[in-house]
């Protein structure tokens, strides 16, 4: 039996485009479950999720209400991991009646001067074009930034440092349960004494599912997002698959900031610190990208018969939004 933490993207819940209804959520993850529950029964499984559409949405909502003073993102990103973590949970149980299912909201220190703090790069909530994204950010004081033909709200990502609920989690794995965590990469808190507070801003979920699966010393970290691979030349009529690569061939390649970039950082990360495999692939072929017969798998070094390399000096990869 394998230990493997998934990384659910978060087309798992809402795909580009669609309205944020909950019930449109329901179905996504229901399918998301579907495949997973193969999974877990076979293998001790965790789960993380992206928060972004739903954190922002939060946002909004509380924005609107004059009465109070908004909400802080901290408190957003715990409602959020609430909302979502019951949607999987449910789902998960609904398909595994015989198993535990726990959702549990995590909080993740990070470093009180944490450069991003001065720099907002993760964006949440909906797209907009950009005379209403430039209204909204001298309404609200927020940062904007480009996200293909339109617009988001930014926030601070700082990087995830220690997880504080680890050894519950480590517990309820261990006790067989499937264990939904670290949902929109936990909870962003610092350590003042010894005492905790919650600060303003988003953690990259993938780097937090990475340093999760290196502390719990998962077998396999698998990131699932909207497309089978990693690609050289994305979106021109040259485009091919990375079916195999090394962190140091990753690192010498350019992704994408708010994408695809946190998604190969992660798997990088997981595997110098490890030595274990990490893969990238679809939600839909779930199964076989754990079982490395789809999906861009990275290693500490290349499989044999692995093809090599094309070089890398004129690739352009892909946005997976």
């Amino acid at each position: 039996m394998s230990r493997i933490v998934v990384a659910l993207g978060g087309n798992a819940l809402l795909c580009r485009g669609e309205p944020a209804e909950a019930e449109t959520q329901r179905r996504n993850v229901a399918e998301a479950a579907c495949a997973l529950a193969a999974l877990a029964d076979r293998d001790e499984l965790v789960i993380t999720h992206g928060n972004g559409p739903q954190v922002g949405l939060l946002a909004l909502e509380a924005d609107a209400y004059k009465a109070v003073s908004p909400y802080p993102l901290d408190v957003l990103g715990a409602e959020s991991q609430g909302m979502i973590g019951y949607l999987i949970a449910q789902a998960m149980k609904s398909e595994l009646p015989e198993r535990d299912v726990a959702a549990l909201l995590t909080q993740v220190i990070v470093a009180a001067d944490d450069p991003a703090f001065s720099h907002p790069s993760k964006p949440i909530g909906p797209v907009y074009r950009e005379v209403e994204a430039r209204r909204l950010a001298a309404e609200h004081g927020w940062t904007i930034a480009p996200d293909g033909d339109c617009f988001r709200r930014v926030v601070p990502s700082p990087e995830p440092v220690a997880i504080i609920e680890l050894g519950a989690i480590r517990r309820l794995v261990a006790a067989g349960a499937i264990v939904v965590c670290a949902g929109g990469g936990g909870i962003p808190v610092v350590v003042e004494g010894a005492a905790l507070r919650g600060v303003e801003a988003v953690i990259d979920k993938d780097l937090t599912a990475a340093l999760l699966a290196e502390r719990l010393e998962a077998d396999r970290l698998v990131m699932l997002t909207d497309v089978p691979f990693l690609e050289r030349d994305w979106g021109s009529a040259a485009a091919r698959p990375i079916e195999h690569s090394t962190p140091t061939e990753l690192r010498r390649l350019q992704f994408a900031a708010g994408s695809m970039g946190p998604k190969v950082e992660a798997a990088c990360r997981f595997v110098e610190r490890t030595g274990r495999e990490a893969a990238i692939g679809a939600l839909a072929d779930l199964g076989a990208v754990v079982r490395g017969q789809t999906g861009t798998r990275i290693a500490a070094a290349a499989p044999l018969g692995a093809p090599p390399r094309p070089d890398a000096g004129s690739d352009s990869l892909h946005d997976d939004g």
